[in-house]
């Protein structure tokens, strides 16, 4: 398996954005979404929806995010409105970090995105980045869990690595 590609942004006052990596698996995955949800179920990232990246900034300040890119591409900005701009492809998988805003920027006809959230998330907020919840939204992220497994490697995959963490094994 690949190295994932790494990013950080900063906080910027209204989206906290994270100190994890936002991580980036180049064509790490069967560009097919059922085979998506079954590598993400299998190591301990449950499938939650099958749809696109929304197109306004957000973020979830109680759960890691998982997308992977089952059919089509898209151009997504990470980071809130300074953050980077990155193109995903079909085959591709982001690991969002708790915090780390995204907004679609352009996508073609026939996207279709993957999302799930680990095994030991509660049901994701959303928020758009309003400076009265910034503090809190903090305080939301600090708390999030490290997920259990990478959602493309399991136990074995760079995400526990990169952000720190031991996991528990998939019994």
């Amino acid at each position: 398996m690949t190295e994932p590609l790494t990013f950080l942004f900063a906080d910027d006052g209204a989206i906290p954005n994270s100190p994890l990596p936002l991580l980036v698996y180049r064509a790490a995955v069967p560009a097919d979404a059922a085979s998506v949800e079954r590598i993400f179920a299998a190591n301990r990232w449950p499938p939650a929806w099958r749809d696109g990246v929304h197109p306004f900034h957000h973020f979830h300040s109680n759960a890691h995010e998982v997308l992977g890119v089952a059919r089509g591409s898209a151009r997504v900005l990470f980071g809130g409105p300074s953050g980077q701009v990155l193109t995903v492809s079909a085959g591709d998988v982001v690991v969002v970090p708790a915090g780390v805003g995204h907004c679609n920027q352009a996508q073609s006809a026939d996207l279709l995105i993957v999302g799930g959230y680990p095994d030991n998330a509660r049901r994701p907020d959303l928020h758009r980045g309003k400076p009265d919840e910034h503090d809190a939204a903090v305080r939301a992220v600090a708390a999030v869990p490290m997920p259990n497994a990478d959602p493309v490697a399991g136990g074995a995959g760079a995400l526990l690595r990169l952000w720190g963490g031991d996991g528990v094994s998939a019994d």
